[in-house]
């Protein structure tokens, strides 16, 4: 992989992470008036679901460590899903 092949792959999920963070409500307490601890929160959550997604993405494109990427992406999408509930009010456990 060159080095321009890994600035554009840099920048892609660079923008990708900031438009979740804009998607997820960053302008939420502007306009409701609801605390920035949430915001914070719900980001986090985010961005880590956001993780698990890529690497799911990367196991399908990948040949070498598939079942890990897979594990690991899916574990990190149950996490994201497990801290929804959690910050919800409808705790699983």
């Amino acid at each position: 992989m060159s080095g321009a092949t890994k600035i554009i792959t840099g920048v892609k999920y660079a923008y990708l992470g900031a438009f979740f963070a804009l998607l997820s409500g960053l302008f939420y307490p502007f306009i409701q008036g609801g605390t920035e601890d949430y915001v914070v929160f719900g980001i986090a959550i985010l961005f880590v679901g956001l993780a698990g997604a890529i690497l799911v993405y990367k196991a399908t494109t990948s040949d070498k460590k598939r079942g890990y990427y897979f594990g690991i992406g899916f574990g990190l999408i149950a996490i994201s899903l497990f801290y929804i509930f959690q910050t919800t009010g409808r705790p699983l456990i």
